[in-house]
Protein backbone atom coordinates (compact mmCIF):
# COMPACT_ATOMS: atom_id res chain seq x y z
CA UNK A 1 0.00 0.00 0.00
CA UNK A 2 1.43 3.61 -0.70
CA UNK A 3 1.65 6.64 0.88
CA UNK A 4 0.87 10.20 -0.46
CA UNK A 5 4.20 11.97 -0.17
CA UNK A 6 4.11 15.37 0.97
CA UNK A 7 4.61 16.94 -2.65
CA UNK A 8 0.82 15.46 -3.42
CA UNK A 9 -0.50 16.86 -0.10
CA UNK A 10 0.65 20.28 -1.05
CA UNK A 11 -0.24 20.08 -5.20
CA UNK A 12 -3.92 19.12 -3.46
CA UNK A 13 -3.78 21.99 -1.08
CA UNK A 14 -2.61 24.58 -4.02
CA UNK A 15 -5.74 23.06 -6.46
CA UNK A 16 -8.32 23.67 -3.93
CA UNK A 17 -6.53 27.34 -3.19
CA UNK A 18 -7.19 27.72 -7.37
CA UNK A 19 -10.47 26.71 -7.28
CA UNK A 20 -11.67 29.09 -4.27
CA UNK A 21 -10.05 31.82 -6.10
CA UNK A 22 -11.96 30.87 -9.23
CA UNK A 23 -14.86 30.60 -7.41
CA UNK A 24 -14.47 34.31 -6.01
CA UNK A 25 -13.84 35.89 -9.16
CA UNK A 26 -16.50 33.97 -10.86
CA UNK A 27 -18.57 35.61 -8.06
CA UNK A 28 -17.26 38.47 -8.72
CA UNK A 29 -17.92 38.83 -12.24
CA UNK A 30 -21.77 38.11 -11.75
CA UNK A 31 -22.25 41.04 -9.27
CA UNK A 32 -20.18 43.35 -11.44
CA UNK A 33 -22.28 42.10 -14.44
CA UNK A 34 -25.59 42.63 -12.36
CA UNK A 35 -24.68 46.39 -11.50
CA UNK A 36 -23.65 47.11 -14.64
CA UNK A 37 -26.81 46.14 -16.48
CA UNK A 38 -28.97 47.48 -13.39
CA UNK A 39 -26.88 51.13 -14.24
CA UNK A 40 -27.58 50.78 -17.98
CA UNK A 41 -31.07 50.32 -17.59
CA UNK A 42 -31.24 52.81 -15.18
CA UNK A 43 -29.80 55.15 -17.43
CA UNK A 44 -31.77 54.06 -20.51
CA UNK A 45 -34.68 55.59 -17.72
CA UNK A 46 -33.13 59.26 -17.34
CA UNK A 47 -32.52 59.24 -20.82
CA UNK A 48 -36.73 59.01 -21.92
CA UNK A 49 -38.17 61.01 -18.69
CA UNK A 50 -38.87 64.22 -20.02
CA UNK A 51 -36.95 67.21 -19.36
CA UNK A 52 -39.25 68.61 -17.37
CA UNK A 53 -39.27 65.56 -15.00
CA UNK A 54 -37.14 67.37 -12.01
CA UNK A 55 -38.53 70.30 -12.00
CA UNK A 56 -41.96 68.62 -11.81
CA UNK A 57 -40.63 65.85 -8.80
CA UNK A 58 -39.20 69.01 -7.47
CA UNK A 59 -42.52 71.16 -7.19
CA UNK A 60 -44.74 68.32 -5.92
CA UNK A 61 -42.26 67.59 -3.17
CA UNK A 62 -41.75 71.74 -2.50
CA UNK A 63 -45.44 71.47 -2.56
CA UNK A 64 -46.18 68.64 -0.73
CA UNK A 65 -43.62 69.55 2.42
CA UNK A 66 -45.59 73.22 2.43
CA UNK A 67 -48.86 71.50 2.89
CA UNK A 68 -47.11 68.91 5.46
CA UNK A 69 -45.39 71.66 7.64
CA UNK A 70 -49.29 74.04 7.23
CA UNK A 71 -50.86 71.24 8.55
CA UNK A 72 -48.39 71.04 11.44
CA UNK A 73 -48.53 74.62 12.33
CA UNK A 74 -52.56 74.50 11.86
CA UNK A 75 -52.74 72.03 14.69
CA UNK A 76 -50.25 73.64 17.17
CA UNK A 77 -51.77 76.88 16.39
CA UNK A 78 -49.56 78.78 14.42
CA UNK A 79 -49.76 81.32 12.00
CA UNK A 80 -48.07 79.49 8.87
CA UNK A 81 -48.19 82.85 6.78
CA UNK A 82 -46.96 84.79 9.46
CA UNK A 83 -43.76 82.47 10.42
CA UNK A 84 -43.01 82.00 6.28
CA UNK A 85 -43.15 85.57 5.88
CA UNK A 86 -40.42 85.77 8.69
CA UNK A 87 -37.75 83.02 6.39
CA UNK A 88 -38.34 84.81 3.57
CA UNK A 89 -34.90 86.28 2.73
CA UNK A 90 -34.61 90.13 1.18
CA UNK A 91 -34.11 89.05 -2.06
CA UNK A 92 -36.79 87.03 -2.61
CA UNK A 93 -39.27 89.64 -1.29
CA UNK A 94 -38.04 91.99 -3.95
CA UNK A 95 -38.24 89.18 -6.40
CA UNK A 96 -41.91 88.76 -5.18
CA UNK A 97 -42.82 92.40 -5.31
CA UNK A 98 -41.11 92.66 -8.90
CA UNK A 99 -43.52 90.11 -10.09
CA UNK A 100 -46.48 91.38 -8.38
CA UNK A 101 -45.96 94.95 -9.99
CA UNK A 102 -45.85 93.13 -13.14
CA UNK A 103 -49.01 94.44 -15.11
CA UNK A 104 -48.40 91.43 -18.07
CA UNK A 105 -45.96 88.85 -16.99
CA UNK A 106 -46.63 86.63 -20.02
CA UNK A 107 -43.47 86.13 -21.67
CA UNK A 108 -44.95 85.29 -25.06
CA UNK A 109 -44.54 82.29 -27.19
CA UNK A 110 -40.93 80.72 -26.93
CA UNK A 111 -41.29 76.87 -27.71
CA UNK A 112 -43.55 74.47 -27.37
CA UNK A 113 -42.58 72.51 -24.47
CA UNK A 114 -42.40 75.92 -22.72
CA UNK A 115 -46.14 76.50 -23.91
CA UNK A 116 -47.46 73.38 -23.05
CA UNK A 117 -45.45 73.70 -19.52
CA UNK A 118 -46.84 76.90 -19.17
CA UNK A 119 -50.36 76.14 -20.09
CA UNK A 120 -50.31 72.90 -17.34
CA UNK A 121 -49.03 75.34 -14.50
CA UNK A 122 -51.89 77.76 -14.99
CA UNK A 123 -54.71 74.78 -14.99
CA UNK A 124 -52.91 73.00 -12.32
CA UNK A 125 -52.61 76.03 -10.32
CA UNK A 126 -56.73 75.96 -8.34
CA UNK A 127 -56.03 72.14 -7.94
CA UNK A 128 -55.77 71.74 -4.07
CA UNK A 129 -53.30 69.18 -2.59
CA UNK A 130 -54.72 66.28 -0.29
CA UNK A 131 -51.48 64.59 1.06
CA UNK A 132 -53.40 61.54 2.41
CA UNK A 133 -54.32 60.73 -1.46
CA UNK A 134 -51.10 61.38 -2.63
CA UNK A 135 -49.07 59.21 -0.34
CA UNK A 136 -51.83 56.57 -1.05
CA UNK A 137 -51.60 56.38 -4.54
CA UNK A 138 -48.04 56.57 -4.37
CA UNK A 139 -48.24 53.42 -2.26
CA UNK A 140 -50.49 51.47 -4.53
CA UNK A 141 -48.92 52.33 -7.74
CA UNK A 142 -44.90 52.73 -6.94
CA UNK A 143 -42.98 55.21 -8.07
CA UNK A 144 -41.90 54.12 -11.15
CA UNK A 145 -45.59 54.28 -11.98
CA UNK A 146 -46.22 56.89 -9.84
CA UNK A 147 -43.59 59.43 -11.68
CA UNK A 148 -44.65 58.22 -15.42
CA UNK A 149 -42.59 58.40 -18.50
CA UNK A 150 -42.44 57.83 -21.50
CA UNK A 151 -41.84 54.58 -21.14
CA UNK A 152 -43.91 53.76 -18.39
CA UNK A 153 -47.16 51.95 -18.84
CA UNK A 154 -49.79 52.31 -16.10
CA UNK A 155 -52.95 52.12 -17.33
CA UNK A 156 -55.84 51.05 -15.09
CA UNK A 157 -53.83 51.83 -11.81
CA UNK A 158 -55.17 55.50 -11.49
CA UNK A 159 -58.96 55.79 -10.81
CA UNK A 160 -60.10 59.58 -11.27
CA UNK A 161 -63.43 60.42 -8.72
CA UNK A 162 -66.67 61.66 -9.51
CA UNK A 163 -65.48 64.77 -8.09
CA UNK A 164 -62.62 64.93 -10.64
CA UNK A 165 -64.28 64.58 -13.26
CA UNK A 166 -66.83 67.37 -12.33
CA UNK A 167 -63.71 69.84 -11.57
CA UNK A 168 -62.44 68.58 -15.28
CA UNK A 169 -65.81 69.55 -16.79
CA UNK A 170 -66.13 72.71 -14.90
CA UNK A 171 -62.56 74.10 -15.75
CA UNK A 172 -62.94 73.00 -19.19
CA UNK A 173 -66.58 74.89 -19.43
CA UNK A 174 -64.57 77.84 -18.21
CA UNK A 175 -62.17 77.59 -20.98
CA UNK A 176 -64.65 77.55 -23.56
CA UNK A 177 -66.55 80.28 -22.13
CA UNK A 178 -63.33 82.56 -22.01
CA UNK A 179 -62.61 81.16 -25.58
CA UNK A 180 -66.03 82.76 -26.38
CA UNK A 181 -65.45 86.54 -25.14
CA UNK A 182 -62.54 86.88 -27.83
CA UNK A 183 -63.65 87.48 -31.55
CA UNK A 184 -61.27 86.37 -34.16
CA UNK A 185 -59.20 89.18 -35.60
CA UNK A 186 -60.30 89.71 -39.39
CA UNK A 187 -57.88 88.69 -41.60
CA UNK A 188 -58.89 90.99 -45.28
CA UNK A 189 -59.77 94.80 -44.44
CA UNK A 190 -62.28 96.37 -47.09
CA UNK A 191 -61.75 99.75 -46.57
CA UNK A 192 -58.38 99.13 -47.85
CA UNK A 193 -57.24 98.42 -52.13
CA UNK A 194 -57.15 95.05 -53.19
CA UNK A 195 -53.83 94.75 -54.86
CA UNK A 196 -53.48 90.27 -54.06
CA UNK A 197 -55.08 87.50 -55.66
CA UNK A 198 -54.80 85.65 -52.45
CA UNK A 199 -53.21 85.76 -48.85
CA UNK A 200 -49.72 84.61 -50.18
CA UNK A 201 -50.05 86.99 -52.27
CA UNK A 202 -51.44 89.54 -50.10
CA UNK A 203 -48.46 88.76 -47.06
CA UNK A 204 -45.84 88.91 -50.09
CA UNK A 205 -47.06 92.26 -51.42
CA UNK A 206 -47.03 93.82 -47.71
CA UNK A 207 -43.36 92.50 -47.69
CA UNK A 208 -42.87 94.41 -50.63
CA UNK A 209 -44.21 97.72 -48.93
CA UNK A 210 -42.77 97.50 -45.59
CA UNK A 211 -39.50 97.55 -47.16
CA UNK A 212 -39.82 99.46 -50.62
CA UNK A 213 -42.69 101.32 -50.07
CA UNK A 214 -41.44 105.00 -49.49
CA UNK A 215 -38.91 104.38 -52.73
CA UNK A 216 -41.86 103.70 -55.05
CA UNK A 217 -44.90 105.44 -53.73
CA UNK A 218 -44.02 108.17 -56.52
CA UNK A 219 -44.04 105.65 -59.41
CA UNK A 220 -47.39 104.13 -57.95
CA UNK A 221 -49.58 107.87 -57.60
CA UNK A 222 -47.97 108.17 -61.39
CA UNK A 223 -49.76 104.76 -62.74
CA UNK A 224 -52.99 105.73 -60.75
CA UNK A 225 -53.21 109.17 -62.53
CA UNK A 226 -51.50 107.75 -66.11
CA UNK A 227 -48.99 109.76 -65.95
CA UNK A 228 -46.18 107.52 -65.76
CA UNK A 229 -43.80 107.85 -68.50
Amino acid sequence: MSVAGPSSSGSSEKIMEFKDRLAILRAKRTEAKALNKSEVLEEDRIKNLPKNHTLKQQRLQKELEEEQLKQRMKEEGADYDRERLLTVGADDAERWERKKRKKNPDVGFSSYEDATFRQYNRLSKGIKMDNDRYEREKQVMGEEAFYASRGTINIGLHKDTPDDIENMVQDLEKQVAKRDKYSRRRMYDDDNDINYINERNMKFNKKLERFYGAYTEEIKQNLERGTAV
